[in-house]
């Protein structure tokens, strides 16, 4: 076992066995109030007595629910394994050093307020150089419903969902979203302020509980964005998918960008390519979440009853609906279209068995329309959804309207509509197929059945769309960025200015035009009669945005022409420094950015897109963690909305991609090399069919302390 060393701020994490299912648990701060939170945390840990010893510790004696409060945790007759702490915050280092000399392995502090950020990492760093571990400070707690465990407030039903969350309310709000679907959780982790265990940490707890079929967290503040990354690939390999939600959809720069990198990379871009690369959904709502997890949830059910591995089947890209009116079926095929599944026509053979069960006028295309054949006999329910799943003319079956609610009204019905509900389970389950329930009804038998079988049942259509639509998202192999160890650099850079990025960029193999760097016109026209020969362009350095400030002049086919815009350029811009290089004009060549900003918390993230002056204007990008692999930066290329432009549009031939994506590289590479870069931006590469050439560079150097 080894700890974090003091004041250094790492240390190779130690299990957190004691944090999820520990011998002994010891609430300090206890209350037999019920408005109070010593009350619920000291409540919820009697609740897991018959598996583990309870102390209730508060100095001013009482009890609760027989179990007397002891004064300290000095006096408790056997170690605590697991010490919650909710005290004042005065009081916060005392007990925890108490419990670190009582024994305790781990420490959950819900105490909030009254404590520096540099306290808390002392707290943090005196708790692991004991081999212990902390959660919080600043947390709601944890609960395991596997375990008996319920060190929080709020009622955590019991399921197959891990639960990481940095907002206790939105944990709440999760469960009792999932409550109303029939789930639950199987772990929950209030974070806090995340002064030891962090999000990675508790995520990868939960790959290996065997219990916790899908994860989901709400995540602020990622902190080593790269370690959160390789977590969520691990349970993506793992058969466990994570759902995430996040911040900052709406939240704007806060800042004038310094390059067209720094307005296309934004925090959120960032997290959207990290979960698409690691396999895991980014949504965006809890409901969201709630919806997309009873599906997987349910599908995990489906898998183990069929024997098959979690994950198995082939996610549902097209959908046969059966509805019990016209109105319904249609409204559910729109829901599933507007979400980008298809909902195909049948073929012939599936039209005329469907026809067969059905009375004459129903509509036997998708969708199908029962047209009253379900209330007239339940069977028909069963019978016309099995022939769906197994006709293979759709990925899923969704059933929307009354079935499940005619036991409400016709009690008599019940047994037989339970017989249906399994006999619709077993149809999904032996054609490896997806089955969904839109329903009318809430927690009849009959949807109980179907839960508990692997069926998904949904309130609202659009629920049901939703979940079908993120469960499609799920990735095949995640793609890890490769190692970021930055190699051993030749020089750092002092200024970002095209100059000298673009000596730095050469010498990793960015190809550029032939160019002179002058301070006068005469200097301008010796450059381009004896270095580049004409046409020539004229650039003004020490500007970000050089066009916008009058800072090109393209295409000067003589001394006359480029004396003329030296002279505008220099009343333009009142530049020292000017860059004369060869005009370079590939046929058939295209536009196209590469930057890399650093993040605080994922670090070098390459973006490439549609460049030139119009990047911001099309912002058509595709984000990756750098460094890239050649056959990463391809796939990011094409990936663009615009890449049948690379390709080869309307009989033109396509550039050269592998050049492309050697530049992409390149250009990640270096500003990996280089950690002084914020951002590090080639807009435009050219890229033509020959080949790529970079037209511009600019990077934003990190201020010094």
């Amino acid at each position: 076992m080894t700890t974090r060393l003091p004041g250094t701020g790492t240390h190779a994490r130690v299990g957190l066995d004691a944090l999820f299912d520990p011998r002994s648990v010891a609430v300090v701060g206890a209350s037999d109030n019920p408005e109070k939170w010593g009350y619920w945390l000291a409540s919820g840990a009697l609740s897991g007595r018959g598996r583990r010893a309870v102390h209730l510790v508060n100095h001013r004696g009482g009890s609760l629910d027989g179990e007397p409060f002891r004064p300290d945790l000095a006096s408790l007759p056997v170690p605590p394994d697991h010490v919650v702490v909710a005290v004042p915050p005065r009081h916060v280092r005392p007990v925890v050093t108490d419990g670190l000399a009582a024994g305790a392995r781990c420490f959950t502090v819900i105490t909030s307020g009254g404590a520096t950020a540099d306290e808390e990492r002392a707290l943090a760093d005196l708790v692991t150089a004991h081999g212990a571990r902390l959660l919080g400070p600043n947390c709601m707690g944890v609960v395991d419903t596997t375990s008996e465990l319920r060190l929080s407030w709020g009622e955590f039903p019991s399921g197959g969902l891990g639960l990481v969350s940095q907002s206790g309310n939105l944990a709440l709000e999760i469960g009792r979203l999932l409550a109303r679907a029939g789930q639950g959780f199987s772990r929950f982790v209030s974070l806090g302020n995340q002064r030891d265990i962090d999000a990675a940490d508790a995520l990868e707890s939960l790959i290996a509980h065997g219990p916790t079929r899908a994860l989901a967290a709400y995540i602020e503040d990622f902190r080593d964005g790269r370690r959160l990354a390789r977590v969520l690939a691990a349970a993506h390999a793992a058969g466990k998918p994570v759902l995430l939600l996040t911040v900052g959809r709406s939240a704007a720069s806060g800042r004038a960008a310094a390059s067209h990198t720094g307005a296309l990379v934004s925090a959120r871009a960032t997290v959207e390519a990290v979960c698409r690369d690691a396999g895991a959904l980014l949504l965006d709502t809890a409901g969201e979440l709630v919806d997309t997890a009873v599906y997987l949830l349910a599908e995990g059910v489906r898998h183990r009853s069929a024997g098959h591995a979690a994950g198995a089947s082939p996610r549902p890209r097209s959908v046969a609906v059966v509805g019990d009116s016209g109105g319904q079926g249609a409204l559910a095929a729109d829901a599933f279209a507007a979400q980008g599944i298809d909902v195909p026509a049948f073929a012939a053979g599936t039209r005329e068995a469907v026809a067969e069960q059905l009375p004459g006028g129903a509509g036997c295309a998708n969708p199908v329309d029962l047209a009253g054949a379900g209330e007239a006999d339940l069977g028909n329910y069963a019978r016309v959804a099995g022939t769906l799943l197994r006709s293979g003319d759709a990925d899923a079956v969704v059933l929307t309207g009354y079935f499940g609610d005619y036991a409400t009204a016709n009690p008599a019905q019940a047994d037989r509509e339970c017989e249906v509900a399994h006999a619709l389970a077993d149809a999904a389950v032996d054609s490896g197929r997806a089955l969904v329930v839109h329903t009318m009804a809430r927690d009849t038998p009959a949807l109980s059945v179907l839960r508990q079988r692997g069926v998904p049942v949904y309130e609202r259509i659009e629920q049901a769309a939703t979940a079908l639509a993120a469960s499609a998202r799920v990735a095949g192999r995640p793609l890890l960025p490769q190692e970021t160890q930055e190699a051993p650099a030749t020089y750092a850079l002092t200024d970002g200015g095209y100059e000298h990025v673009r000596e730095l960029l050469a010498s990793y193999g960015l190809a550029f035009p032939a160019a002179e760097f002058v301070t006068d016109a005469d200097g301008a026209v010796e450059a381009a009669e004896l270095r580049t020969g004409y046409p020539v362009v004229l650039k003004a350095m020490g500007l970000a945005h050089k066009t916008e400030a009058g800072g090109v002049a393209l295409s000067l086919g003589d001394a006359d022409a480029l004396r003329a815009a030296f002279a505008r350029m220099k009343a333009a811009t009142g530049a020292d420094r000017y860059a004369v290089e060869a005009m370079a004009t590939p046929p058939y060549g295209h536009e196209l950015i590469v930057g890399v900003r650093r993040d605080p918390s994922f670090g070098p993230v390459v973006m490439v897109g549609v460049g030139g002056v119009t990047a911001e204007l099309l912002a058509d990008t595709a984000l990756a963690l750098a460094p890239l692999t050649p056959a990463r930066a391809r796939a990011l290329l094409m990936g663009l909305r615009h890449a049948p432009l690379l390709t080869g549009w309307r009989g033109a031939p396509g550039v050269h991609l592998d050049a492309a994506a050697a530049a992409v590289c390149a250009v990640a590479r270096a500003a990996v090399d280089h950690p002084e870069l914020t951002e590090l931006e080639v807009n435009p590469l050219l890229v033509h069919p020959g080949g790529a050439i970079a037209l511009d560079a600019h990077g934003v150097l990190r201020e010094r302390d």
